[in-house]
């Protein structure tokens, strides 16, 4: 019996991942009542039920019997019941700007505004963060990347690290991702695209990574970067951050910046951390172009 109590921050995606855990074949229950979790939990190990797998939300909808969930915790082990906590955070700009566009009362704000019911709601619920197995920070994740990270959990069973590396290329021309938290800027390297028969191909291209990476200055920049991020991932995780966003830039976003972010992520994926990449630009050269 897989026994997931999934709680966390409003707005966060508690709601998505519950209905992809659905589809993964859990029997799920949301916003269950704190003191009944013992019963629930009981009822499902004594197979009185017909499924083997559940999924359970205990947030902020349950009000002051929240306080009480370290209790009906401790009732569970006594019973011998076995449980995961999946917590599932974002950054309060994030979850204001996710309210702001669903229109969405915020459970701890229905008179006032919804950053102070964030606020308040962080510190109600940080006890359980603190007790998770499981935190997804989800303030740069699309849904699928969500889903992929679910079934890195709880399908592939896969070693799971609650830190997240996303790599980002950009082109400063279109400006910088006000999400990333660390920028490298590459203009410095050989740009392909005053070469004819590279400027249409972009840094997924292979004849576009040979020219870059033929610069020895390219490996250098590489090596210095993996070792400062292998230095300062474990001090973002002891001060409690879940997500690194490092923004690569070059001109357009096309080609070097997509050509290093590759490199790196190359080089990072097997850490022991979840590796992500985007491309922010690199079709904005050509879809400027059709116009």
């Amino acid at each position: 019996m897989r026994f997931i109590i999934v709680s966390g921050m409003s707005g966060a995606g508690k709601s998505t991942a519950l209905h992809m855990l659905e589809d993964m074949g859990f029997f799920c229950v949301d916003n269950l009542p704190v003191e009944l979790l013992p019963n629930f939990g009981q009822i499902a190990y004594d197979r009185k039920v017909d499924v083997n797998q559940v999924a359970v939300t205990v947030d902020v909808r349950s009000g002051e019997q929240l306080e009480g969930l370290s209790e009906q915790l401790d009732v569970l082990c006594e019973l011998g019941i076995r449980y995961e906590i999946l917590f599932l955070d974002a950054e309060d700009r994030v979850l204001v700007k996710r309210y702001k566009e669903t229109r969405r009362t915020h459970p701890l704000a229905k008179e006032g505004r919804v950053e102070s019911g964030i606020a308040r709601e962080r510190e109600v619920v940080s006890f359980i963060a603190k007790q998770a197995d499981y935190v997804i920070d989800t303030s740069a994740l699309l849904t699928r990347e969500l889903k992929q990270e679910l079934e890195k959990i709880y399908i592939k069973e896969d070693s799971y690290s609650n830190f997240i590396v996303t790599f980002l290329s950009f082109g400063f021309k279109y400006g910088i991702p006000p999400d990333t938290d660390l920028v490298f800027d590459v203009r410095f390297l050989p740009n392909p695209y005053y070469d004819p028969e590279l400027r249409s191909m972009t840094g997924d291209d292979v004849p576009v990574q040979d020219y870059v990476l033929k610069c020895p200055e390219a490996h250098i920049f590489l090596d210095k970067l993996e070792d400062m991020l292998r230095f300062l991932i474990p001090h973002y995780q002891d001060e409690g951050k879940y997500h690194l966003v490092v923004g690569i830039g070059c001109t357009g976003g096309k080609h070097r910046s997509v050509t290093m972010a590759n490199a790196i992520y190359k080089r990072m994926e097997k850490l022991p951390y979840s590796v992500r990449m985007e491309h922010r630009d690199i079709t904005n050269d050509s879809l400027r172009k059709s116009k």
